[in-house]
C-alpha cells in the first residue's frame, strides 16, 4: 500500500540531497551515446570525455582527460571527485578496449591535477 507524506518546501529543500533519484539511460545503439559524457575504463587506462562521434570501431572524444588516479570510485562517479587528471583535449578510444563505462554527470575537468 503506497502512502503519501506532505512536507513543507523548506523541509524538502533540506532533505533533497539525501533523496535517491534513479536515472535510467535507454540506449539501443552505440550511436545513441554520441553527445553524452562518460567515464570510460579500458583494459589499461581511464578516460573521461564527451563522445563527439563514432568512427568505425572508435569513439572520438572531445574535452577528454586521462585519469591517472580516480581516487575512491564511488566519489568519482557520484561527485566527480578525481585525484589525478591530465586534460588531453580530443582523443580517440578503441571501443574494443573498453571494459565498462559510466555516465559522467559533472563538468569535464579542464585543469591538470
Amino acid at each position: 500500500m503506497a502512502r503519501t507524506i506532505e512536507i513543507s518546501d523548506e523541509t524538502y529543500e533540506k532533505i533533497k540531497p539525501q533523496l535517491l533519484e534513479e536515472e535510467t539511460i535507454d540506449l539501443n545503439t552505440l550511436e545513441e551515446m554520441v553527445g553524452s559524457k562518460w567515464f570510460i575504463r579500458t583494459v589499461t587506462y581511464h578516460l573521461v570525455g564527451k563522445i563527439h562521434k563514432r568512427i568505425g570501431n572508435f569513439f572520438y572524444l572531445k574535452g577528454a582527460s586521462w585519469i591517472a588516479d580516480s581516487g575512491r570510485f564511488m566519489g568519482a562517479i557520484k561527485d566527480g571527485t578525481l585525484n589525478e587528471v591530465e586534460p588531453v583535449g580530443d582523443c580517440m578510444v578503441s571501443i574494443g578496449s573498453i571494459v565498462d563505462m559510466f555516465p559522467w554527470k559533472h563538468e569535464l575537468p579542464t585543469q591538470q591535477k
